[in-house]
């Protein structure tokens, strides 16, 4: 099996875990978040969408098409992405607990920047998910990255 096939199985191992540790501590949350979403969004958009990864935690953007056009990848498992600046072209997959992914948005990153909350002390902006679905509505077939494996 590919390393990519690997993926959905990983992640489901993650959340059987994340259930144990909430069962152990009640009341406390075991929220899968940060780089580890953010990584398993990036490698899942490479394989499904034919895009080229960046080196990690490189500035701008974390991907390009074939023909180099700079793609922003988000993942979450919640109800908000957040964005450090205006992205060319945004891509948000919101990760499963059984390990696959719904894309959320595919299309410009200035419509979405364009809604997206203030700024926080951070430096990011937030945008929640229900308002990238609503905003995936307005995006043409021809204007998103084709998925070239399922």
């Amino acid at each position: 099996m590919s390393a990519i096939g690997e993926v959905p199985s990983l992640v489901r191992r993650l959340y059987d875990v994340v259930a144990e540790l909430e069962e152990l501590f009640p009341g406390r949350h075991f929220t899968l978040d940060g780089h580890l979403i953010g990584s398993i969004g990036e490698v899942l958009a490479e394989h499904h969408y034919d895009l080229k990864l960046n080196r990690a935690s490189a500035q701008g953007y974390d991907a390009k098409t074939a023909d180099g056009e700079p793609v922003e990848i988000k993942a979450t498992q919640g109800g908000q992405v957040a964005l450090r600046g205006e992205p060319s072209r945004l891509l948000v997959l919101q990760i499963q607990s059984d390990g696959t992914f719904q894309e959320i948005y595919n299309g410009s990153g200035s419509l979405a920047w364009q809604v997206a909350g203030k700024l926080q002390k951070n430096g990011q902006r937030p945008i929640s998910v229900a308002k990238l679905r609503k905003l995936m509505q307005q995006v043409s077939p021809q204007a998103k990255l084709p998925r070239v494996r399922t």
